[in-house]
Order: structure tokens, then sequence, then C-alpha cells
């Protein structure tokens, strides 16, 4: 008589959705652990290839390479004046790091994007070291990783969100 093996599906759990003070006890919590863990040396502008300060970083971080930022946005949502900002953006884009190009909707705007070169010195001076988020991201199961990195770009993209809508 033939014996049958049968084999249980793995059934993901089903968790009710955490109240809203539950989740952000939880990001409050899980924000500062990966900060930690992943966290770099600061270093001075003049110290790396790619000469970027940490208020330069801090720009480009807002920007994105496909969707545009208008500087009025920006110099908004990080409290600094136009001035400021202005020759902030003309040495980044003189370093190529990011362009500024008239606005498709308001010719007398302009739309900020970060380049491909802007976007590897980010990641090379990020304060996330690029290594340890490495090993962090390689110690989960597959599925795992995929689930974390998905809801960080969604908090990422709320978090984007909220700044060009004001603060809470």
């Amino acid at each position: 008589m033939p014996t049958t093996v049968r084999r249980r599906r793995r059934v993901a759990a089903v968790h009710p959705a955490p109240s809203l003070a539950a989740a952000v006890r939880t990001v409050q919590i899980a924000y500062p652990r990966i900060y930690l863990a992943c966290h770099t040396t600061h270093t001075r502008a003049r110290s790396t290839p790619f000469r970027l300060s940490a208020r330069d970083s801090s720009l480009l971080v807002h920007l994105d390479e496909t969707e545009p930022t208008r500087p009025a946005d920006l110099a908004r949502h990080m409290d600094i004046g136009a001035p400021t900002l202005s020759a902030a953006l003309r040495r980044l884009e003189a370093l190529g790091y990011l362009t500024r190009t008239p606005s498709r909707a308001d010719r007398r705007g302009l739309e900020l994007r970060l380049t491909p070169t802007g976007a590897a010195a980010l990641s090379a001076t990020s304060v996330l070291e690029p290594a340890r988020v490495r090993g962090l991201l390689r110690s989960l199961e597959p599925n795992d990783r995929a689930r974390a990195v998905a809801g960080l770009a969604i908090l990422g993209r709320a978090a984007a969100g909220l700044g060009r809508r004001g603060r809470a």
C-alpha cells in the first residue's frame, strides 16, 4: 500500500492591523534601531571624492531621478531661504548632481531632478553605510526582505507626500 506524504502548506498568519498608536510606537522603536545599526561616521565634504556636505546631502535626499521637485517646495520644506537654496542648487548642478529644467506646467518655474551621478554620490555619502544595509538585508529571508523594503518604500512615499502637504 503506497504511503501518501502530506506536506503542510505554509500559510501566512493573518494579523489584525495594529491601532494607529501601536503603529506609531513600532515605527518609533524600529527606525532608531535601523539607523543605529546602519549608521556610519560623518565625513567632511572635502574628505570625500564627491565633495558633499551634510547640507548638500540633505538637499539631494529630497530629490528623485524621475519625479520633479519645485525649488519653492524644497525651500519651504527645509525651511531655508530662496537665495540660500539657489546658491546650493547652482553648486550641486555644477557638480552634475541635479538638473534644473523649466517646468512643463509653468514655464516660469523650475523642476529639480537628481541625476544618476547625484544618486551615486548620495548613496556613497549616505548616513546609512551601504555595506551595513546590505548585511542587514542579507540577514532576512527573501520574502521578509521584499516585504520590509516594500514597507519602507511605502513609508518613504507617504513621508514625501506629507512634506508636500505640510506637517501633520
